[in-house]
Parts: structure tokens; C-alpha cells; sequence
């Protein structure tokens, strides 16, 4: 997809500030330290729009950004890792619930797992989440430029075993680009439902 526009909307604590328009929306989510502001920032050639860390955590709000004039990117709170006070984490779980439970223009989630890791209870809470609210999910390994060819091919198999997937998730890496051509089909298509 060529991209012509990416602008950063709003930071939305709840629905009273998400976008009113019925413009379609592609989410993203994840564990704090999983790559998620830099995978994004790739898929839109972009170096900084959606601001990155050296401390995991920093996205507590549900930030929109506008792609083309005519989709949404929507950056979840990531959760886990952070170093944030509990009462900031144990906020995450309802509001990322609740975005997905009551987003009626959501189109699919991007679900990212680091492909160095192992699915937690909480990577699972948000598939059962999903599946539970029938939200398409698109499932994405990051980081893989971390791991050789043999250890991303196990991690693959590995991942798509512990969370039941038919599929082998897409191996991405926002540093060399691998992978972002076939996540960006697989958001066309669900854009295109």
C-alpha cells in the first residue's frame, strides 16, 4: 500500500474521545516491550510518529492515527513489562477490553508476540478476548532479525502450537523490513471486508 498521509489524532483515555467518524480501524496490541511503536512506524515509512521508548510502557492511552485520509492505525496500551505503578497496569486489561468489546468500526487486530518469547497468559487473554467478541485477529511475530533462519522457523511452529493458530503467524522485523509486505495484505484484505 502506498502510503500518502500518516497523522498522529488523538490520545483517548475511553469511547467519549475516540474519532466519531466510520472511517475503518486496524489495531495494534501486545506486550509493552514487543516492538509495537517501531513495527508501526515501518509499515508507514515513517521514523517517529508513533513515538518509541528505551522504556517499555509508555503508550497508556488508545492513540489513533489517520492512514491516507481514510483508515485508522489505533495503538493499544501495551501490557505486561512495564514499570508503571499497578494501578496503571490493572487499567490496561479493561480498557483494551473494551475498545475491542465496543469499537464498532474495528476491522482486526494486529496481535504482535516477539518471536524470542513465549505466549504469556495475557497474549492469551487478548486472543481469547478476540475470538470472543469475533474480532479477526492477524498474528505477527516481531523482531525476528534477532534469531537465525532455524530459530525463526521453530519459533513459527512453536507459537502457532501454544495459541492454536492453523496458520503460522507472519515474521516481521521493523529493522530490515522482513515480513511488512505480507502484513500489509493481510490488512488490505481485512479493510477491504
Amino acid at each position: 500500500m502506498k502510503i500518502l498521509s500518516a497523522e498522529f489524532v488523538i490520545s483517548a483515555p475511553g469511547p467519549k474521545q475516540f474519532p466519531i467518524d466510520r472511517k475503518p480501524q486496524i489495531a495494534f496490541a501486545g506486550r509493552s516491550n514487543v516492538g509495537k511503536s517501531s513495527l508501526i512506524n515501518a509499515l508507514l515509512h515513517r521514523k517517529s510518529l508513533v513515538k518509541t521508548s528505551a522504556t517499555p510502557g509508555k503508550t497508556q492511552l488508545i492513540n489513533f492515527f489517520i492512514i491516507n485520509g481514510s483508515f485508522y492505525f489505533v495503538d493499544l496500551p501495551g501490557y505486561g513489562y512495564a514499570r508503571v505503578p499497578h494501578a496503571v497496569t490493572d487499567a490496561w486489561a479493561p480498557m483494551i477490553e473494551g475498545y475491542v468489546k465496543d469499537a464498532p468500526q474495528l476491522r482486526a487486530v494486529v496481535m504482535l508476540i516477539d518471536s524470542r518469547r513465549s505466549p504469556d497468559e495475557r497474549d492469551k487473554r487478548l486472543i481469547e478476548w478476540l475470538r470472543h467478541y469475533e474480532v479477526p485477529a492477524v498474528y505477527v511475530l516481531t523482531k525476528a532479525d534477532k534469531l537465525s533462519r532455524q530459530e525463526t522457523v521453530r519459533a513459527q511452529r512453536e507459537i502457532a502450537s501454544a495459541l492454536g493458530l492453523d496458520t503460522p503467524p507472519i515474521l516481521t522485523s521493523a529493522t530490515s523490513g522482513l515480513g511488512m509486505k505480507e502484513l500489509w495484505g493481510e490488512i488490505s484484505r481485512q479493510l477491504d471486508k
